[in-house]
């Protein structure tokens, strides 16, 4: 049971959304893909709470 509840933490989850919109760390090593990917990254984000604000409002709206 507990290998099961470790499953579903997701707690790394979130902060790697508050890491993705920070500033990189000048220590660590960046590359032109890593930043792509981020930049994607943000941009799914962005739009997926956008999807998901529209959803409740449509919703509630009913």
């Amino acid at each position: 049971m507990n290998k099961f509840i470790d499953y579903l933490k997701i707690g790394p989850v979130f902060t790697y959304f508050i890491r993705v919109f920070r500033k990189p760390d000048p220590n660590q090593p960046t590359s032109v893909n890593l930043r792509m990917m981020h930049g994607i990254n943000r941009i799914s984000i962005i739009m997926f709470l956008i999807a998901v604000i529209v959803y409740t409002v449509r919703h509630c709206g009913r």
